[in-house]
């Protein structure tokens, strides 16, 4: 009896780092600052069909309206209540979403933010999505309710108040992150208000929560909240589902806080893997492709089975967060759509592709001066995101996971999804390809000259459409064809100057 109890605290464990997605459905998209209307909408008209097992969206909880400067996308980090009130929608449209979304096999993740309430240096008053009055300085959030009581005024040890040395573990968890009050979440009060607002949304049924800022909270204590969710909502999910838990931790070495102190709650993000493969894809620092064979673990990343990967999120793509200048963005769209190709081909870690909106970057003394600007929006109100005749967003929005290539990657991850890591060719410099067992295979070329090689693909011999130049249609190819003969042997040219320098094969883009 003693070993079954075990056995099934180590299941409710790690049944955390399962992302509760479809069968075959192995990739999450975040839907940045997208409305409730209109990703309800996206769920059913492309996400599902194209195999998309999920959406991040921006904190659904009411946050401080800031207007210097004005609405940028950072206020919804600013909590002031957990209603479902936002730019992005009410809790009617949000529970709509959650329906839609799930009816067609595509789950909602929610960006939770439980570290903080907002900064003091907002004026008391009303000034919030939903009109919920607060004073900050007070530490006064009537609307949770939340007092004085709750937050680690005293118990932070910085002369400021604030995060003064990263060196010090106690001052990143119990100090003011950028001068957000931080809530006691040591304290049981604290613990069940923020796990009532987690199980409401629950209940209206998400599958699972991005943790905000959770460097900065004692993983005891996140520990603590995780133990009173609540299962899955049994109408989209098996009886006895856990929620899916992925924790942004912030951890590129050297600093006293470590990633692996959060395994036990979940995933957690790999921030060096967009960092190190920006890195490589750029070709600095004497990086080169040929270099990725050993990827993944061998690179001093976590463990694949703990690891939530993205080549660029919301705040490392503008320069905040962590990353650097190697961060690969939509603003760096042939070099992006290869580090996309390549995350989703490789099989380490649970990918996230960003979907972004575009801002006015302006750069001065290499700071973009813009990095606050929020979503594209009409007098404050988010501006719908309208659907192009050629199937790109319009209205500003960027819509990179309806970008050919990469929705095509996220169906190629779907197909070869449990295949081992095989037939890996490179040329000892920026010209690499692998496979994906018997189902799949790419090739990259990111040299300066010509690639044309014959390669062992694994492969069974037939016609395949290569799904970056094109879509396999009826059952004809609108890209280029690739030839696998019967030894699993195939030709591939790939011009350093083309559109697009990668091609990708699989079993489902057979001829």
């Amino acid at each position: 009896m003693k070993f079954f109890v075990l056995l099934s605290a180590i299941g409710l464990c790690w049944a955390q780092h399962t992302p509760n997605t479809q069968l075959r459905r192995t990739s999450i998209v975040h839907l940045f600052e997208w409305r409730w209307v209109d990703i309800a909408q996206e769920c059913e008209r492309y996400l599902a069909p194209n195999g998309f097992g999920g959406v991040q969206i921006s904190p659904p909880n009411e946050n401080v309206v800031v207007h210097n400067p004005s609405r940028p996308w950072w206020e919804r980090y600013q909590p002031i209540s957990y209603n479902i009130c936002t730019r992005s929608g009410n809790e009617d449209e949000f529970r709509d979403m959650v329906n839609r979304c799930n009816n067609v096999g595509v789950r909602i993740y929610v960006d939770a933010v439980i570290n903080h309430m907002c900064s003091e240096v907002w004026s008391s008053g009303t000034s919030s999505t939903c009109g919920s009055y607060f004073n900050a300085q007070n530490r006064d959030f009537p609307a949770v309710p939340y007092s004085g009581w709750d937050f680690h005024d005293g118990k932070c040890r910085s002369g400021s108040g604030g995060i003064e040395n990263y060196n010090d573990i106690a001052q990143v968890r119990d100090c003011r992150l950028v001068g957000l009050l931080d809530l006691a979440l040591e304290k049981d009060y604290v613990r069940s208000k923020v796990a009532d607002y987690m199980n409401h949304l629950i209940d209206i049924g998400v599958a699972g929560f991005r943790l905000d800022a959770a460097k900065h909270m004692w993983p005891g204590d996140i520990k603590a909240v995780l133990d009173k969710l609540n299962n899955l909502n049994i109408t989209w999910f098996p009886e006895g589902s856990r929620p899916f838990i992925y924790q942004e931790v912030i951890d590129l070495g050297g600093e006293a806080i470590s990633n692996s102190e959060y395994f036990g709650n979940g995933r957690v993000t790999e921030f060096k893997y967009g960092a190190k493969l920006g890195t490589v894809i750029r070709k600095w620092n004497g990086e080169k492709m040929a270099y990725l064979k050993n990827w993944g673990e061998g690179w001093g990343f976590m463990p694949s089975d703990r690891a939530l990967v993205f080549v660029d999120n919301h705040d490392n793509q503008r320069g905040h967060g962590a990353g650097g200048a190697s961060i690969l963005t939509f603003w760096d769209a042939r070099m992006y759509k290869m580090a996309v190709g390549f995350m989703l081909a490789h099989p380490y870690g649970f990918t996230r592709v960003m979907s972004s909106y575009h801002w006015p970057r302006y750069f001065e003394n290499g700071k973009d001066v813009n990095d606050w600007v929020g979503p594209p929006n009409n007098n404050e109100t988010i501006k719908e995101v309208t659907i192009n005749p050629d199937t790109t967003c319009g209205n500003g929005w960027i819509c990179e996971h309806r970008w050919r290539q990469i929705r095509n990657m996220v169906t190629f991850r779907n197909a070869v999804d449990g295949q081992p890591f095989t037939n890996w060719w490179d040329n000892g410099s920026n010209q690499v390809a692998f496979g994906r067992g018997n189902r799949g295979f790419i090739v990259f070329n990111n040299d300066d000259w010509s690639l044309s090689s014959t390669l062992q693909t694994g492969l069974p011999a037939g016609t395949y459409c290569d799904v970056i130049s094109g879509d396999k249609v009826d059952g004809n190819c609108t890209g280029i064809k690739i030839s696998v003969s019967s030894d699993g042997r195939a030709h591939f040219s790939v011009s350093y100057s083309a559109e697009d320098p990668f091609i990708a094969i699989h079993t489902e883009a057979k001829l």
